[in-house]
């Protein structure tokens, strides 16, 4: 295990890499001039170029990308070009927001998903079955956007149960207000994943009690109750473990469409802001350490997929 660890981190250099690379020539394509947005109102000819000069614009594009990459090896990510701050800072400011919605919406996902997936397995072929199989087929295909404007038009304009926008800490208005607030984004975020999770599992819980281990518990005069949540769970999670990664990467891709749709103050709202004011150095950094936070995830799933099942990791 130690060594297939090590194998995984040392892949982090390369895909690092070509992270950094993409995200550096992409920037460079976006149209418009990071200055221009910068000067805005303010705009002079002459502020034009001593500002280009200053930030080492009117550099060559290669000579550009080794201060970049030199930067980075320093542990300096940039300065934000609009906002006039260091980027890491106001990362450190969004990411607890982002990571607080994405992994509330997986976890939620994960539960939902898993359960309605082995009542769907046990029930295989019933009226039951069919209706969560739709379920499960309409959370997979419903676009994020979508779905968030569907919700915020029955439980915030027709409704007006939950609020529409914005987030509410527990330390300015109880926890309650936090939990009305962040209902709607992480409900829009958990419907993808979650018909993933009920898919994966049905299949996977399909497969495991009907295998000779479960007829020999079975025999045995098991509880129909232990076996299924106990012992056929267990062996079916290795494949539910396989996607809990993508399903991170997905949460975290759609609440760039979600934070935006609702207000919310996290990642996708501040790219958002960085692209639209050609803020190279904030997008560099944001895309690096989303990138950063998709490795390690991936990383810890393949660890506990080792764990679960030993022989399938060699």
């Amino acid at each position: 295990m130690q060594k297939v660890i090590l194998k995984r981190l040392l892949q982090l250099i390369p895909t690092l890499l070509v992270v950094i690379t993409f995200t550096f020539a992409a920037t460079r394509l976006i149209p418009g001039d990071p200055v221009a947005a910068m000067l805005g109102e303010q705009y002079d000819a002459t502020k034009v170029d001593a500002l280009r000069e200053e930030l080492g614009l009117n550099d060559p594009i290669p000579v550009q990308f080794g201060h970049y990459l030199v930067d980075i090896l320093h542990g300096d990510f940039g300065d934000s070009y609009y906002f006039n701050t260091s980027a890491m800072n106001m990362i450190k400011a969004r990411l607890p927001n982002t990571l607080m919605l994405s992994v509330t919406s997986l976890c939620i996902a994960i539960l939902v998903g898993v359960f309605f997936g082995v009542i769907s397995a046990r029930r295989q072929s019933s009226i039951l079955d069919y209706a969560l199989t739709v379920i499960s087929l309409f959370g997979v295909s419903a676009p994020v956007f979508w779905v968030a404007i569907m919700m915020v038009l029955l439980f915030s304009v027709n409704l007006g149960w939950l609020p529409s926008f914005g987030m509410v800490t527990i330390a300015q208005g109880g926890f309650v207000e936090f939990l009305r607030h962040i209902a709607l984004p992480c409900a829009c975020l958990a419907v993808i994943p979650m018909g993933t999770f009920m898919r994966i599992t049905r299949s996977s819980m399909i497969d495991s009690l009907g295998s000779d281990s479960v007829r020999a518990l079975r025999a045995r005069g098991v509880s129909e109750k232990s076996i299924v949540w106990k012992h056929a769970l267990k062996n079916a999670l290795p494949p539910i473990l396989t996607v809990v990664g993508m399903q991170f990467a997905g949460c975290f891709a759609g609440a760039v469409l979600t934070e935006n749709i609702f207000s919310w103050p996290g990642m996708g709202t501040m790219i958002s802001s960085a692209i639209d004011n050609r803020d190279y150095s904030l997008i560099q950094a944001t895309v690096l350490v989303v990138a950063l936070a998709f490795v390690i995830i991936n990383l810890i799933t393949d660890i506990l997929y080792m764990v679960i099942n030993p022989k399938g990791s060699l």
